[in-house]
């Protein structure tokens, strides 16, 4: 793992068993550092089932299929972007990635922590659109979306608690959506910095909310259609 950190090989991350020390540790701490590449320190049994039965020393590096961009590089052109706020199914954020390039997305943004990152997974789930839609990794989500504001960004979140449909909605340009995981939806302190909060009605009796992915791609293709219509 010290070669692949000093040869520049993309990592996503690194997970370290909690109480491991010693100086060639802090030597791969620092190079992660150096390199922006998230470290966390985690029980050894969470490293025991990463490794799936492998063999690991107290540590386990995870290869990351593409490299990140920054959000200053995306935000500038004013394009969609769209936020994940801790999509944890590698399987969810490619499907989304895919979804938001084909609606025409200018980027993808993801958290630093408790999130899928861009691994080999992801990448087989987005089918290529990795190659063509940057990502964005934050160590602060609500930091980012504070940011977004200041540059003259409207925050969209989506959430079944949203009090606006969300093809009753005129989204305002340039604009950013918020997408929650499944089951939670968005972080309280992540909603209350959305501008508005849509839903996607449903059934009554039914299921409450759909599959992240499949709600991106809803409200991501009613953004394209009213883009179109505007033209």
């Amino acid at each position: 793992m010290r070669e692949a950190l000093k040869a520049g090989i993309p990592l996503d991350r690194v997970l370290i068993a909690r109480g491991a020390a010693g100086p060639r540790l802090q030597e791969l701490i620092d190079l992660c550092r150096e390199r922006d590449i998230p470290v966390r320190f985690e029980p050894r049994a969470q490293l025991d089932r990463a490794a799936s039965g492998g063999h690991h020393q107290g540590v386990i590096a995870f290869g990351a299929e593409a490299r990140y961009t920054t959000l200053e590089s995306v935000a500038g052109n004013r394009g969609l972007l769209v936020l994940l706020d801790g999509i944890e199914d590698p399987h969810n954020l490619g499907a989304i990635i895919r979804t938001a390039h084909a609606a025409g997305a200018a980027a993808v943004v993801i958290p630093e922590r408790r999130a899928a990152g861009l691994t080999e997974t992801v990448s087989r789930a987005a089918a290529g659109a990795l190659a063509h839609l940057p990502v964005v990794r934050v160590a602060n989500m609500n930091r980012a979306l504070e940011e977004l504001k200041d540059l003259g960004y409207w925050i969209y979140g989506l959430d079944e608690r949203g009090t606006h449909a969300y093809d009753q909605t005129s989204y305002t340009p340039p604009t950013a959506f918020v997408i929650g995981a499944e089951g939670r939806g968005l972080h309280e302190h992540t909603a209350k910095r959305c501008d508005f909060l849509v839903s996607i009605p449903m059934p009554p009796g039914g299921v409450a909310s759909l599959n992240a992915s499949v709600a991106a791609g809803v409200v991501l293709f009613e953004w394209r259609r009213g883009q179109s219509k505007s033209r």
